[in-house]
């Protein structure tokens, strides 16, 4: 090989490293932006709760460990962690799920008040959370497609070499917990 042929091949090995490399990092920020659109939609459901319990708390006086397993989970959910580390990522995903299955069982629970389930105030808040819970889906959805396609450029050769200098590395899917997976028996909600 002559002195011109390997210069060639050494350009055209440094160009797909960069590529590679530029495409890396584009889905790490794709990843990044997803996880704080999950994150903007989360605060809006952790901001209705409080409003949500205030209002059950009149009605339900036998849910109080319900409640507070709920307030608890909100606390949780907001707190801060890294989003560049994969097991926080992980751990923060899990607690809103937990949150969310929580908050779904309150909602079938507010079926078995009449006098909270006909409050207005309620029925705005009912309302407001599903059209956020669908937003956090949405959110979700996108959050998955941006790991998906981060995970294969830093799985696959040549990103798997290049991932350490990038700084990325594979991120956590989104994954329904084991209570949400679990099948609805329509015996357990009605009367």
């Amino acid at each position: 090989m002559d002195g011109g042929t390997l210069l060639v091949v050494v350009v055209v090995v440094v160009v797909v490293l960069y590529v590679w490399y530029a495409i890396i990092i584009g889905r790490r920020n794709k990843v990044l932006e997803a996880l704080s659109g999950i994150d903007v939609q989360l605060k809006k459901r952790s901001n209705l709760i409080p409003n949500i319990l205030e209002i059950a708390r009149k009605f339900m006086e036998h849910e109080k460990s319900l409640l507070t397993e709920i307030t608890e989970l909100r606390e949780k959910a907001d707190r801060d962690y890294d989003v560049k580390d994969a097991g926080a990522v992980r751990e923060h995903l899990a607690v809103a799920e937990q949150l969310a299955g929580k908050m779904g069982r309150l909602m079938v629970r507010v079926e078995d008040y009449p006098d909270l389930k006909s409050q207005e105030t309620m029925v705005q808040a009912q309302r407001t959370y599903n059209e956020v819970e669908a937003q956090i889906a949405a959110a979700r959805r996108f959050y998955n497609a941006a790991v998906a396609g981060l995970n294969n450029s830093v799985q696959i050769f040549p990103g798997n070499l290049i991932a350490g200098i990038a700084g990325a590395a594979a991120m956590p899917f989104f994954v329904a917990d084991e209570e949400s997976r679990e099948p609805v028996s329509a015996a357990d909600h009605l009367g």
